[in-house]
Order: structure tokens, then C-alpha cells, then sequence
């Protein structure tokens, strides 16, 4: 049995006691102790090196991330690791100094893989994070084609956007035309921009040309109607200027009819208020809240109903309005749809998950999902 026993372990390399030590240690709250015995041993035993990967990689999730760099920083200057430890080495203490916001040093370490067969794709991903987040939208874009030609994958929208930051950079300048450019860009790279459609808006209402900015919020209105919020302003205001309210009229009752929405309703019940007066208006909003209920519905049709009622005291006609007004200040109105962020403004790009194009107009209380 014994010379069984030992043929079966032949070859079999057994931890080393120091290995449990250092798991004791980590059990026990004691990370410091855990990380020196872990250092140790990775100089006498290479095969342990997935776990001090692991346990990086843990101290970094936990915000901890000097440490991570040590435990990192050690694995690389190892020179008895496979091409492929190394590569893995390198790309969790770039991830770590990214976290610690040393981007000179991520950048460093993100180029070098890019540049090698391990890890690349990762490499240019870690890479475009950190030009989002220094603005350097050009590189964005250089990384961003090298994305697309190694994995296949599209990245029109993010395209897209690394354009319309750069026009909104050249409209800060005055270089109109340049903007112009960099948006048909970005249209260019994703026709269903909403973004860039928006910008294209704006600009023509600057320059007074409201029959282009009735056209271009027209179409976007077709393909992305989530965004009406955005643009319904502006379109009241061309109508207007135009002399065209009853298109304006027939405009909204179009968008109501097919798809509802609290803007539409809101602008549709001032053009009642303005042709039947204020009871008119109240009985259109109350109809739609019994379906829809929404904040900015309820504070408009309080407004209505209390504005004249003189058997109603000043004074609570004032606390009403104010915190009506108060909620709706204070309301997320914008939500992520894929990580469930609340805003109360407009982000291209999420502040949570970092995607983009992802945050969108909430109308309804209904709608506002639960992270």
C-alpha cells in the first residue's frame, strides 16, 4: 500500500506550508502578514502566482489598491513567469493604477500590451477609458478603429459621440464650420445620432433658419422618440416664429395620439389653455394622469387649479406650489437603461457605467425603474 501510495503521488508537487500559512492569515483579518508571506513564497514557487493575481485583484475591488500594486508591481519583476503570466501581471497593475488615477503609468503599461498578442483587446479597452476621461477624443477615436479591426465588434456610438464632443469643442472656439463637419461626421459613423441630430438642431436655430431645425427634430422624432423631451421647446418656438401654430396644434396631436408622453401632453394643454382657458387644460391633464401618473403633470395641473380659486388661502396655494416645485427640482427625471443611474439631467455618456447613449428621458413615475 505504501509503495502504491507513493507511485500515485509521484511528481505531485504538494504547497508549500507557508501557502496555508499566508490563507490564515487572510482568514484572520491580517493582510499585511498574508501579502509578505505571499511575496515570499512567489520567489521560491512560481506556480503560485495565480493567486497573488487573485489576491490583487481582490485588494483592488476592496479599494485597496496600494496594496494591489505591490502584490502587481512584485509579479512583474519576476523573470521566472511565462510570456503569458507576465502579460496577465501587466494588465491587472495597469488596471490598478488606472483605479489609483495614475493614468501616465496605466496608459504606459496599456500600450505596451497593445502591442503584444496577449491581452489586447483588453489593453485598448483599458486604453479608450483613460483618453474618455482625459478628453482626448482624437485618440478615442485612433483606439477605437483598432478595436473595431481586432474584435469585429462596432463601435459606431461611441464614434458617434467622440465627434460631437470634438464639434461642441470647435462651437466653443466659433469654428462653426468645423463643428458642421465633425457632426456629419458622427452622423456618418451613426446615422440614428441623437446627439449629433440635436447639435445639427441647435445650430440652425442659432443661425435663424427654423424650417431646417423643424426638418432635422422631425426626423429624429421617427427613430427616437424617447428624447421628444429634449427638443419639444424648440419646436414651439420655430412653429411660433414661423406663424404656423395650428401645425404645431396638429404636430402634437399627431405625437400624443401615437405615442403619449408627458411632454407632448404638457405642450398640447397650453394650446388648450390658450384657446379654451384653464379648466380646458386641467381636464386634458387630469385625463391623461389617470393613466400616466407623472410629476411635472401634477405640478402643472395644481398650477392650474389652485392659480384663481379665492376660497383657497394664499398661503397654501404658496406651500403647495413650492413643494410641487421642490419634488420636481429633486426628481430623477433621466435613468440608465442598462445600469439603472438616476440624474436629474441629460449625460451622454452614464457617470455609473460609462456607457454611452445609455441614459434616457423618464416621463413617468411608473417608468422609473429600480436599480
Amino acid at each position: 500500500a505504501k509503495r502504491s501510495e507513493r507511485r500515485t503521488v509521484e511528481g505531485r508537487r504538494w504547497p508549500d506550508p507557508g501557502y496555508f500559512k499566508g490563507l490564515n492569515y487572510l482568514l484572520n483579518e491580517q493582510p499585511d502578514k498574508a501579502i509578505d508571506v505571499f511575496t515570499r513564497l512567489l520567489e521560491v514557487d512560481h506556480e503560485t502566482v495565480e493567486t497573488h493575481l487573485a489576491l490583487g485583484n481582490l485588494f483592488r475591488r476592496r479599494g485597496e489598491v496600494d496594496r494591489a500594486i505591490r502584490i502587481h508591481q512584485n509579479l512583474v519583476a519576476r523573470d521566472n513567469l511565462t510570456i503569458e503570466q507576465r502579460a496577465l501581471a501587466l494588465l491587472e497593475l495597469g488596471q490598478d493604477h488606472l483605479r489609483a488615477g495614475l493614468f501616465d503609468r496605466a496608459e504606459d503599461l496599456f500600450s505596451e500590451l497593445a502591442e503584444s498578442p496577449l491581452y489586447r483587446e483588453q489593453a485598448l479597452q483599458n486604453l479608450r477609458a483613460i483618453y474618455e476621461q482625459e478628453k482626448d477624443w482624437e485618440r478615442c477615436l485612433e483606439v477605437a478603429d483598432r478595436q473595431q479591426r481586432l474584435s469585429g465588434q462596432s463601435l459606431a456610438t461611441e464614434r458617434a459621440h467622440y465627434y460631437c464632443e470634438m464639434s461642441e469643442a470647435a462651437l466653443r472656439k466659433g469654428a462653426e464650420p468645423e463643428a458642421r463637419a465633425l457632426l456629419d461626421r458622427a452622423l456618418t459613423s451613426d446615422p440614428g445620432c441623437v446627439r449629433a441630430g440635436i447639435l445639427q438642431a441647435r445650430m440652425a436655430r442659432r443661425a435663424g433658419d427654423c424650417a431646417r431645425v423643424l426638418t432635422i427634430l422631425t426626423e429624429l422624432e421617427a427613430f427616437s422618440p424617447a428624447f421628444l423631451p429634449e427638443w419639444i421647446p424648440d419646436l414651439e418656438r420655430c412653429y411660433r416664429e414661423l406663424g404656423q401654430p395650428e401645425r404645431l396644434r396638429d404636430y402634437l396631436d399627431a405625437v400624443y395620439a401615437k405615442r403619449g408622453g408627458v411632454a407632448a401632453m404638457l405642450a398640447r394643454a397650453e394650446i388648450h389653455l390658450a384657446e379654451s382657458g384653464p379648466q380646458a387644460a386641467a381636464d386634458f391633464i387630469a385625463r391623461h394622469l389617470r393613466q400616466h401618473p407623472s410629476l411635472l403633470g401634477l405640478k402643472r395641473l395644481m398650477e392650474l387649479e389652485i392659480a384663481d380659486r379665492a376660497e383657497i388661502p394664499a398661503e397654501t396655494r404658496s406651500a403647495v406650489s413650492a413643494m410641487l416645485a421642490y419634488l420636481v427640482e429633486h426628481w430623477s427625471g433621466y435613468q440608465c437603461q442598462r445600469c439603472g443611474f438616476h440624474a436629474r439631467e441629460l449625460h451622454w455618456q452614464c457617470p455609473g457605467c460609462k456607457a454611452w447613449s445609455s441614459v434616457q428621458p423618464v416621463e413617468t413615475l411608473a417608468a422609473c425603474k429600480t436599480p
